[in-house]
């Protein structure tokens, strides 16, 4: 059998070494030699056995002392490494307490736990984003059974005892390793960890507690909602377990677009054509409003492409009073179909024009003149 090696040296330290300086040295050699990361690497396997059998007697004061006065000799006749308890349960364990992760240990979920959370989408109309509407909602979800009330048991009967972890959930056994004596837990597979099991189920459920059921729901459309904007229903979720709460259900809002009007933030936009003539006399026209229609003075000279502001013509903001504003953008139509007449008409309008304009078109065409000079 080959000779031990001294354990200061197995975990690189210093015979006068602070407990502090040896985990930090145990720490960072289990780390680098610890089987999970070192998957079928046997070399790798038999330096991390090395340095726990180091590190678990010079972590140990009482122990340390003896092995600095005795060396190896202090612990003849306790075959081999065994009668070291590590105080962990297990090399999963002792790698998560020190290193802060591996594999956890199954745990008991016997107390009340909260219900899964439920997303769905829902379309609406503009105006409906605009002042808010009632909506309906089909939704699909697991409820708890009407029948047993949720516990999966037939009416008049109650869940036993699970008699294989004597109703903890938990089944602890014992691991003999070249190191130290080692107890495990694991999850109980008959009750699976709830330590009660179900003798007579429920005909309704088949002793699962919940069915899944379709229903209406109420859903209250703010005004002033907006495009991918999430209503959220407390206690709409899936049940909870164990008297748990139930979860919530997130509804994402998407807005059909509208023929006519656009949003921005909380204003409207809105593109209206006028005729030549009453872009350049002025008139009194009719446009569109998220509220109805309304009439509207166009001034004389008005451009294509000139917006005019209508104000509290938008949309109410949420959980306000407030609306934006309404923005006209008028578009003059060319007319592209002209009778003689009035074809006579506009040359005679031109040249009356005579040079009306003229000093505008100049300054325009000199710009444009230097540009293309560059």
């Amino acid at each position: 059998m080959a000779e031990k090696r001294d354990y200061y040296e197995v975990l690189g330290v210093d015979r006068n070494a602070a407990e502090a300086d040896i985990k930090k040295a145990y720490r960072r050699l289990a780390k680098q030699y610890h089987p999970d990361v070192n998957k079928g690497d046997a070399d790798a396997e038999a330096k991390f056995k090395e340095i726990s059998e180091a590190y678990s007697v010079l972590s140990d004061s009482e122990k340390r002392a003896q092995y600095d006065r005795y060396g190896h000799s202090a612990f003849d006749g306790t075959s081999g490494f065994s009668g070291f308890d590590f105080g962990f349960g297990g090399l999963d364990d002792l790698f998560e307490s020190f290193m802060g992760f591996g594999r956890s240990r199954a745990s008991r979920r016997t107390g009340p736990q909260r219900g899964n959370d439920l997303q769905y989408s829902m379309e609406i109309e503009f105006m409906e984003a605009a002042f808010g509407a009632t909506k309906e909602l089909n939704l699909t979800r697991v409820q708890n059974c009407n029948v047993c009330g949720g516990s999966g048991s037939k009416p008049g009967t109650q869940p036993e005892s699970c008699k294989r972890c004597n109703g903890t959930g938990q089944i602890r056994y014992s691991q003999s390793t070249p190191f130290g004596q080692f107890v495990n837990v694991r999850t109980c597979d008959l009750c699976g960890g709830e330590g009660k099991v179900i003798t007579h189920p429920c005909e309704r459920c088949n002793g699962k507690g919940r069915v899944t059921k379709s229903s209406k729901i109420s859903i209250e459309i703010p005004a002033g909602i907006d495009d991918g904007q999430t209503i959220s229903l407390r206690g709409e979720g899936e049940p909870g377990l164990r008297g748990g709460p139930p979860g919530d259900l997130f509804v994402t809002i998407h807005i059909k677009p509208h023929p006519i009007f656009k949003r921005e933030g909380y204003d409207v936009v809105c593109d209206i054509p006028i005729s030549f003539a009453q872009a350049a006399l002025g008139a009194e026209i009719e446009i569109p409003t998220i509220d109805g229609k309304m009439n509207y003075t166009i001034p004389e000279g008005t451009q294509t492409g000139t917006v005019f502001k209508i104000r509290g013509k938008g949309i109410k903001h949420l959980r306000s009073s407030i609306r934006g504003d309404q923005y006209i953008r008028v578009n003059v139509e060319v007319p592209v179909k002209l009778s003689q007449k009035q074809k006579e008409l506009l040359r005679q309008f031109a040249e009356i024009g005579g040079d009306e304009g003229l000093e505008q078109k100049k300054g325009f065409f000199n710009k444009m003149r230097d540009i293309f000079r560059e």
